[in-house]
């Protein structure tokens, strides 16, 4: 079977396993409730299963509303804010905890937003349900509930994680923007994800902004070659370079540039992006290697062309991210406040 083959079996496979998901998760259904959750495993509805609070998922759904009709731009905060989370230690929340020497402090995570939302969501859980909902949780729901709002689809979101009690700044290990395509799949793969799981979830740049200082290499001195990167359209490098000019002094600014022009301040999904990698218009190094690589190519091809195939690929990656080195049952504990562990 070719790689256009096996790219094309997935695609047609794969609306029937989100809608399997879905129906699991949404259903109605006139048998008796499910026994409670066994430890160690997630669970559909975890904290409705195990009466803990019944409501945690209308609550955290109510508060992403409230705050996306403000300010569309939580849905990208929170993509970051997820991944730089689960692709660390695991999905345990480690990167919400404060700390001189905490994940968020890391060069890595310069820039993270989103902080002061969870707080206000963690907040109204703990009035109804005190000491019932993890942090992990509501970040994993939050997320799923902002993406939904921007125009992808909803996914399931499977419940039952605990917090992690540590967060070290040495632990964390996120590529840079310019890592090569093997690397980047090397990177995903050791998080247990593939090809397809990697070129479905650097969609999640089809919003949000990056710090110039990201792609400064690109624009000026590509590989340490004092060229800019060649595999970027010369109109395109040309426009960037007006907005991110060279550092050459200290305290120089460090300016926001939209990850993806045609989204901007919307902030909604579209396949655009990938449309831009094919034009050579991508804005960071690793969007832009997905030409470059064995099946990646295929699939941009196809993601481009089809936005429903893209959006149900969407729903099962991130269904699939949100389950990396999960901590559950007596694992790690339920934050009472998301920034300190609570000893």
């Amino acid at each position: 079977m070719t790689r256009n083959e096996r790219i094309f079996v997935f695609l047609v496979v794969l609306p029937l396993l989100v809608s399997l998901c879905s129906s699991a998760t949404l259903a109605p259904s006139s048998k008796p409730p499910p026994p409670p959750p066994k430890q160690n495993k997630l669970t559909w509805h975890y904290y409705k299963v195990t009466n803990t609070c019944r409501d945690a998922e209308a609550f955290i759904q109510h508060q992403v509303k409230k705050f996306w009709d403000q300010d569309k731009s939580i849905t990208a905060k929170l993509l970051r804010l997820l991944y730089s989370d689960c692709f660390v230690t695991g999905c345990d929340a480690s990167v919400l905890l404060d700390g001189p020497n905490s994940e968020k402090t890391a060069s890595q995570n310069w820039g993270l937003g989103g902080f002061y939302f969870i707080d206000k969501v963690k907040k109204v859980l703990e009035h109804y349900c005190p000491g019932a909902v993890s942090c992990a949780d509501i970040l994993n729901l939050a997320t799923r509930d902002a993406v939904h709002l921007a125009g992808a689809p909803s996914y399931p979101v499977l419940t039952g994680r605990r917090d992690g009690l540590t967060s070290s700044r040495s632990s964390v290990d996120l590529p840079s923007p310019s890592i090569s395509w093997q690397a980047s799949l090397d990177y995903f793969k050791s998080r247990g994800l593939n090809v397809l799981d990697m070129t479905t979830l650097l969609g999640s740049h089809s919003m949000g902004k990056t710090h110039c200082s990201f792609i400064l290499d690109r624009l000026y001195n590509f590989n340490g070659t004092n060229k800019p990167d060649p595999s970027m359209e010369p109109s395109f490098l040309s426009s960037m370079r007006k907005l991110c000019p060279p550092r050459t002094t200290k305290g120089q600014s460090d300016p926001l540039v939209y990850l993806n022009p045609q989204s901007g301040a919307n902030y909604n999904f579209t396949q655009s992006y990938y449309s831009r990698v094919l034009s050579k218009k991508a804005v960071l190094g690793v969007d832009q290697q997905l030409l470059f690589g064995e099946d990646t190519k295929d699939i941009t091809d196809e993601f481009a062309a089809g936005f429903e195939d893209f959006r149900r690929s969407y729903a099962y990656s991130m269904s699939r991210m949100g389950a990396i080195k999960v901590l559950t049952g007596n694992q790690g504990e339920i934050r009472r406040n998301c920034r300190v562990p609570n000893h």
